[in-house]
């Protein structure tokens, strides 16, 4: 917990925390304003859509200007364009002019402005806190993400009763304002220039070679693309079909959520020392567990293998976030990071399409096993992928080392070849 004496961390940690609090109620306000003017369920998934859709197309676009301006300033101009928005709306609101199309386009607007945002976070956390304690950091702040993520959707009901829609929209506001506010109050250099200014498809193209050129990084992100969209849908769609009851299942779902932020926190201790092994045999881990979740009809049973999987899942991407801030050339981090958040996006938009489609074709306990399935027969998969890269590396590094040596002796055996003449 030391680096929360470091100002600069603690800034970040407080403002994200605020931030995301200010996700969670955003996004359960959202879907509550879309069900109150249409009374539709498709509306509803509608938005939900077009708050992940643009980030998919934008997050990686976006995260080149991360890497070639100050990220700070873009991380603060980012939330006060948000808050732009959001005030917007809220005149739209007072007016009695906001309806369904007008909420889809000011809920896309919101991820297209907001898509550069994550990728620099993430990015700048390697300027504030030294390379040995990257995951420390990364879980710290992954605690204060999902802790109050969590939190932000159980503040909507108060809100409701007590005040309005309206006011659940200002506190949002307001949540951005405090994270630009502490973005704003972090001393950081910027990065030095690698040169002169090079173009947006140069540079995007630049950070793909990067990510090539490090596979186990890219093993890594492409294992978690895959696994989040043939799997996780199952952990709102299929948790409604095996618990049928309202309460339980927010109960539950309230359980995963907690049994992430411990899983977080008791990373932020550990030390791991092959951080891409680590993050894809996770998923073999959360695979197990989830695998059973279908045949269950003990509401304890089902809260104890959600508690493991979320404790797995904080190690699926906490070990990954430090794997590509240690491998990746700063000069191409947020765009490696804006290339796994905009899989997160695509994937998240697909999911619960795939795991209401297996439910519907193989029912629901037949499809939770094939879920767990999948997850550890990609998790292997994965795992033997990185042994094969790292015995290549290893057998690259031990040509190298025999070619140099090799040339060195070449030249000791040439010179002396002219040591008489020169006698």
């Amino acid at each position: 917990m030391s680096l929360l004496r470091d100002r600069n961390f603690l800034l970040l940690f407080v403002g994200q925390g605020v931030s995301r609090f200010g996700d969670g109620l955003y996004t359960a306000a959202t879907a509550w304003l879309a069900w109150s003017l249409t009374k539709d369920p498709a509306a509803v998934a509608l938005v939900s859509v077009s708050a992940f859709a643009p980030a998919f197309v934008a997050t990686f676009v976006g995260a080149s200007y991360a890497d070639r301006y100050d990220r700070r300033k873009l991380m603060v101009a980012t939330d006060l364009a948000r808050v732009a928005v959001l005030a917007a709306a809220l005149a739209l609101m007072s007016l009695g002019l906001l309806d369904l199309p007008l909420l889809v386009a000011g809920t896309a607007l919101l991820a297209l402005i907001g898509a550069p945002f994550a990728p620099a976070r993430n990015a700048i956390v390697p300027q504030i806190v030294p390379a040995g304690r990257l995951q420390q950091a990364n879980g710290l702040l992954q605690v204060a993400f999902r802790a109050t993520f969590f939190v932000g959707p159980l503040m909507l009901a108060p809100l409701l009763t007590y005040g309005s829609l309206q006011l659940a929209l200002v506190i949002n506001g307001l949540t951005f304002v405090v994270s630009a506010g502490a973005v704003a109050a972090i001393r950081v250099a910027r990065p030095a220039s690698t040169g002169g200014r090079v173009g947006l498809w140069s540079d995007l193209a630049a950070g793909l070679r990067a990510v090539r050129a490090a596979p186990d990084v890219l093993v890594v992100i492409v294992t978690f693309v895959l696994a989040l969209a043939l799997t996780s849908g199952f952990l709102t769609v299929g948790l409604v079909a095996v618990v049928g009851k309202g309460s339980q299942y927010g109960l539950l779902l309230g359980t995963s959520g907690v049994a992430e932020v411990v899983g977080a926190l008791l990373i932020a201790g550990l030390r791991i020392r092959r951080p891409a092994l680590a993050a894809v045999l996770a998923w073999a881990l959360l695979g197990i567990f989830r695998a059973p979740l279908g045949t269950v009809n003990s509401g304890a049973v089902a809260a104890f293998l959600l508690i493991a999987t979320g404790l797995a899942s904080a190690l699926t991407d906490i070990p990954l976030i430090a794997l590509v801030q240690q491998r990746i050339p700063e000069r191409h981090l947020a765009k490696a990071l804006g290339l796994w958040e905009a899989g997160i996006a695509g994937a998240l938009a697909v999911s619960p399409f795939v795991a209401s489609t297996a439910i519907t074709l193989a029912g629901v306990e037949v499809a939770f096993l094939l879920s767990g399935a999948v997850l550890v027969v990609l998790a292997a998969t994965a795992a033997l992928t990185l042994a094969r890269v790292s015995a290549r590396q290893s057998l690259r590094r031990l040509n190298g080392t025999a070619g140099k040596e090799a040339g060195q002796g070449a030249v000791a055996h040439k010179e002396g070849d002219g040591l008489p003449a020169h006698l």
